[in-house]
């Protein structure tokens, strides 16, 4: 998509972290931002440090989890700045840090509306217009945990971001004819406040921390590759060097499976 026909963008989850960096990019190209999120605090120390920016930044309060919220904030938010041009779904929470067999379904549950269904509800309220406007972009987050699970505790989390995988790449050539890119934001670790953002809507975390590595890439960044992305209508943007050393052994063995079955 050309940014410079883009004239207003949707972030959940945009109060802090990625979501944040994303924001922030925005605004500084010239489009009008509304900010999704669920803490309204946070929220609203955000929209007033952003008072100044070039660009119109304001403010709605949604839990992505609330269909009737979505239908809410889209019609606020169009009803300030016009049509959404861009919609980025980055609102999530953290993985919960447990083995399946020790889970509390209830913790699966939750990981999974957030992370998954939060981003398909975000679908639900904008693509449509996106494809009746002939014109637009989306960004899915999902995460290196959406392309391997690898990782010992991020079980659930991964489930929800593989499906956030499979719903962007089936979501990209359903939109493509018509004129509406699609894009899958598969970050690696960048640190950002989103622990504490899981414990505020009662999730559970655990300190798996020993795994992560620390981040050279910062929210900043992610904002950067973003707009890079959408601008290069980029399928899949990747946010770290070495991606691919985690993620090959995977895809290595399912191209081992189909190859013994076509020599069978």
């Amino acid at each position: 998509m050309d940014l410079g026909e883009a004239k207003h963008a949707f972030v959940t989850g945009g109060a802090s972290g990625i979501g944040l960096g994303i924001v922030d990019a925005m605004a500084a190209r010239g489009i009008a931002v509304t900010i999704a999120d669920i803490d309204a605090a946070t929220l609203e120390q955000v929209v007033g440090e952003r008072g100044g920016a070039a660009a119109t930044v304001r403010g709605v309060v949604l839990d992505t989890r609330d269909r009737a919220g979505w239908a809410r904030a889209k019609a606020e938010a169009e009803a300030a700045l016009g049509p959404v041009d861009v919609l980025v779904n980055n609102a999530g929470i953290a993985p919960n840090g447990r083995a399946f067999a020790d889970m509390d379904p209830e913790s699966f549950d939750r990981i999974l509306a957030i992370n998954l269904t939060g981003v398909a509800n975000g679908v639900f309220a904008f693509a449509a217009d996106m494809r009746g406007r002939g014109r637009g972009h989306i960004v899915n987050t999902s995460s290196q945990a959406g392309l391997v699970a690898s990782v010992p505790g991020v079980g659930a989390y991964a489930v929800a971001k593989f499906g956030v995988t499979a719903l962007t790449e089936a979501l990209r050539q359903e939109l493509a004819p018509h004129g509406v890119g699609v894009s899958l934001l598969c970050p690696g670790y960048v640190a950002t406040n989103l622990a504490e953002n899981t414990r505020k809507v009662g999730g559970e975390i655990r300190d798996h921390a020993g795994a992560m590595p620390p981040s050279a890439v910062s929210a900043a960044d992610v904002g950067a590759m973003v707009l890079a992305g959408i601008a290069a209508d980029e399928p899949v943007i990747v946010t770290h060097a070495g991606a691919w050393r985690s993620v090959e052994p995977r895809f290595a063995t399912i191209r081992a499976a189909c190859e013994r079955r076509d020599a069978a």
